[in-house]
């Protein structure tokens, strides 16, 4: 089989959909034996080592060159290159679009927030979907879902049949696991935390996670519970959040609440795992790697009732409305405090965890593309 897999999300700071195709390039790499040619590709030029790339990324190296010669040849000419060195490959993009340069292959599409809750984007978001995706959507012979949730609402929504769309679960790092308060103490206590003293929530500042939801419930919980667990938000600022960010502010003013911002990939993990409890009332979610990367570290999990977040956490989180002041504060309470429940949660989530890897993604995508390569 000859293959492409576009690197395009593979941009500093890493996000999920960027962790998905690091995932997939890194298996492919371990495999490349099975391949007659596996190539991937960059905006217009290859790559050789998609690990490589993004640490030079990350240090503000990747360059301009490309084989073949420098970027600054003519765009028809480089065009027309890469449409005849793709010829004869199945091109496959982990980030919804394909490049103009291709005319099919196959998409993963992550979810249909864009279009479903129009109102939680930036207007050019927006418009790049309802030109771009749709176009895309012309073009390709298959379409993955993270969960069957969404890929239910392909079918729906763009009236697709349902043997064009495959959904395939995405998968957790080891990094995230169970650990003892002795082995990340001293790096909790460098960011002023200790182990089991907070609640956390894994999110970027955006209006469908409803982390402004979040910190009203939070609010309203029994003082001497929020002074004992305060509350770490942890995430990039993301859009639409101004008025969000101000409740953080009154909240870290009034000694409830941390902001972290974005977090690096090395202490990420540590911040899990030294969790009391993991909230997540996000409203919509594609699959909601965050819950799955919570339970993986053994931390009782609270997450919505809505969209795939069931899916994934099989019966191992709390499920609330997030849009229900009552039932979210009282559920808070509930992970926070209910022993029983919690020792129940934190063995459910580790053996559904234990069951979604990287590598089980990575061979049943690869065992998709095999039917259309």
């Amino acid at each position: 089989m000859k293959l492409v897999l576009a690197l395009d999300a593979l941009v500093p700071p890493l996000t999920g959909i960027g962790r998905y195709a690091l995932e997939l390039a890194t298996h492919y790499q371990t495999t490349r034996n099975e391949f007659e040619s596996m190539r991937f590709f960059f905006a217009d030029r290859w790559v050789d080592d998609p690990a490589d790339f993004l640490r030079a990324g990350a240090a503000g190296k990747t360059g301009k060159k490309r084989k073949g010669g420098l970027l600054r040849t003519p765009k028809w000419w480089r065009q027309w290159c890469l449409r005849r060195e793709m010829r004869g490959h199945l091109f496959h993009s982990p980030n919804y679009f394909l490049p103009r340069t291709v005319e099919g292959g196959i998409v993963t599409v992550h979810d249909l927030s864009v279009f479903k809750y129009p109102e939680t984007h930036p207007a050019e978001r927006i418009k790049h979907f309802e030109t771009s995706f749709l176009a895309t959507l012309e073009r390709v012979s298959h379409v993955i879902t993270d969960s069957e949730a969404t890929r239910r609402e392909v079918i729906d929504y763009f009236g697709w049949s349902p043997e064009r769309i495959t959904s395939i679960a995405l998968g957790v790092e080891e990094k995230f696991c169970q650990r003892a308060a002795p082995t990340i103490a001293t790096e909790l206590a460098k960011h002023g935390l200790a182990y089991g003293s907070y609640s956390l929530c894994v999110s970027t500042l955006e209006p469908r996670k409803r982390v402004d939801r979040l910190l009203a419930a939070y609010l309203d919980l029994p003082n001497p519970l929020r002074v004992r667990f305060p509350l770490v938000l942890a995430g990039s600022a993301g859009w639409l959040s101004d008025t969000l960010r101000e409740q953080i502010a009154q909240g870290e003013r009034e000694g409830w609440v941390r902001y972290m911002g974005f977090v690096d990939e090395a202490f990420l993990p540590l911040l899990y795992s030294g969790a009391r409890a993991f909230l997540y009332p996000s409203v919509y979610e594609g699959f909601g790697l965050p819950v799955l990367e919570a339970m993986a570290s053994g931390v009782p999990t609270l997450t919505s009732n809505s969209s795939s977040l069931p899916e994934v956490a099989s019966g191992a989180a709390w499920l609330v409305e997030p849009d229900n002041h009552e039932q979210l504060r009282d559920g808070i309470v509930r992970v926070l405090c209910d022993d029983e429940w919690r020792q129940t949660a934190v063995a459910r989530g580790l053996q559904v965890a234990g069951e979604l890897t990287w590598k089980r993604c990575a061979e049943r995508t690869l065992q998709l593309c095999r039917r259309f390569g």
